[in-house]
């Protein structure tokens, strides 16, 4: 199809837009500020009477309503459909839009409690999707290679590309199709990437689109404040720490402290590490638990010891079509690697299968830069030389130079798997050392760490009385007598 020329985007142009549809969560960026990331596309409305136009020269303007703190912006690419759209095919999709442009998707979070989800009041008000100014001609780029920024008062704080989404353009627009018509001049919010913030009476956002030589040019929106306040018989304005920490993006962005990482307890951890596997497995095999144990693994560094809680990866055989959806992009496997955190161990189910690779050095190294205490997986490492110069542990099946996709296809995260042998849960709590690695329950850790350490006392005191000569009959398991002599010593040697 030739491209159209280039033009400015008219209000005359604006006035055909019958539905405004946007993307909740598009760039993986975007999907590792919020820490999900979702397996399918997910939209909202947006009525057209929140259209607007602005270009640097002549800003348009959005009031930010009276009462309200969080009125937040989004820099999004728009497209613009140039003829009917129903039940079209991804390879056809592309031919249906006709424009794109930048878009701001504003809203304020103050309102969203009220909404359920609907996002008409928090994002719907007169003035909250600005559009423009120039259209860009579909035909005439790449939508994999669109560049997309957003300055806020002047400064850079939104910069993406579509090269890697989580839902291309073409399957966004043949997804909605499936169950309506889009419509020339409707118009599709394509997402945001991570760098989304808040802005205040006073502050100019702009957004801009390129591709090559070609850009929409900064659709420029200044802030004003509303002096009408919500009348008493609808929901009124309210924002607490956990809608300041959505609309800055984090909690250090909005001015918060930090909050408080879940985790392992730390006096347990450091319980759990002064105590062998050999002896945690005696005692979860008292309580009846025989197969908690992650078999059949070499790791590659076996001099250390590691405590930490699940996180998990499930792998599946690899199905070609499967693949070509679940494993380019922002995959599972990426995932959850980048929502790993500080001492939390990634334990992947790969089958036992051998014959590939399940994590490289690129992966292991983001997984330890952002505080991983180990990998454990039961299928292959490649790049095995530089994963194992990394300090992360990691604890694998076999060698393999093949890429994931000659078995596996990344399929989910965070969900009960198996691995070596044993099921593993999310939370669990992992221990590994040169005996082997064991899968302890959380909800028994605590009495579990307790009841070893006096194990490991006892055996400490029957060690000694060994090596001085005495025979381990009676002793080991001690009688009556030895434990007597047992507790005497430990009053000695506390």
């Amino acid at each position: 199809m030739e491209a159209a020329p280039m033009q400015e985007l008219s209000p005359e142009l604006l006035a055909r837009t019958r539905k405004v549809i946007a993307v909740h969560i598009n760039y993986p960026t975007r999907a590792a500020q919020r820490g999900r990331t979702p397996e399918q596309p997910s939209y909202f409305l947006k009525p057209a009477s929140s259209l607007s136009l602005g270009s640097a020269e002549n800003p348009g303007t959005v009031e930010r309503p009276a009462g309200c703190e969080l009125l937040g912006y989004e820099g999004e690419i728009a497209l613009i459909i140039g003829k009917n759209a129903r039940r079209v095919s991804p390879d056809d999709a592309w031919g249906h839009v006709e424009w794109i442009t930048a878009s701001n998707d504003l809203g304020v979070y103050d309102l969203r409690y009220a909404d359920k989800g609907s996002n008409l009041r928090s994002k719907g008000g007169d003035g909250f999707t600005p559009v423009g100014p120039a259209l860009i001609p579909a035909a005439a780029v790449d939508p994999a290679a669109l560049r997309i920024r957003t300055w806020h008062n002047g400064g850079l704080v939104q910069d993406d590309t579509t090269a890697d989404l989580l839902f291309p353009f073409a399957r966004l627009v043949a997804d909605l199709s499936q169950l309506l018509t889009l419509e020339p001049g409707d118009i599709i919010l394509t997402g945001t990437p991570a760098g989304a913030s808040v802005a205040v009476p006073g502050d100019v956002v702009e957004v801009e689109v390129s591709s090559g030589d070609l850009s929409s040019g900064r659709l420029a929106t200044a802030v004003v404040e509303g002096t009408t306040p919500f009348a008493a018989f609808g929901a009124q304005p309210k924002s607490d720490d956990t809608q300041r920490e959505e609309a800055y993006g984090s909690r250090e962005a909005a001015g918060l402290a930090p909050a408080s990482k879940p985790g392992l307890d730390p006096e347990l951890k450091k319980k759990l590490e002064s105590v062998a596997t050999a002896t945690l497995s005696s005692q979860l095999r008292k309580r009846g638990l025989n197969n908690v144990s992650i078999d059949g693994l070499q790791a590659t560094r076996p001099d250390r010891r590691v405590v930490g809680l699940a996180r998990t990866l499930r792998y599946v055989p690899n199905r070609e079509d499967l693949f070509k959806s679940h494993g380019g992009g922002f995959n599972a496997q990426k995932r959850a690697v980048e929502s790993i955190n500080d001492g939390e161990i990634l334990v992947m189910e790969a089958r036992g299968e051998k014959g590939t690779g399940t994590v490289g050095d690129i992966l292991a190294l983001r997984a330890q830069v952002r505080g991983a205490a180990a990998i454990i997986t039961d299928g292959g490492v490649r790049d095995y030389s530089a994963v194992a110069g990394l300090e992360i542990p990691t604890y694998f099946a076999s060698r393999h130079p093949a890429v994931l996709g000659r078995r596996h296809v990344p399929w989910d995260t965070d969900i009960t798997i198996a691995c070596g042998g044993t099921t593993v849960q999310p939370g669990d709590i992992i221990v590994a050392d040169s005996d082997g690695i064991l899968v302890i329950p959380p909800g028994i850790a605590a009495e579990l760490a307790d009841e070893c350490i006096a194990q490991e006392r006892e055996e400490e005191f029957i060690f000694k009385m060994v090596e001085q000569g005495h025979s381990v009959d009676g002793l080991f398991p001690m009688n009556a007598e030895w434990r007597a002599k047992y507790e005497e010593w430990g009053k000695d040697n506390d």
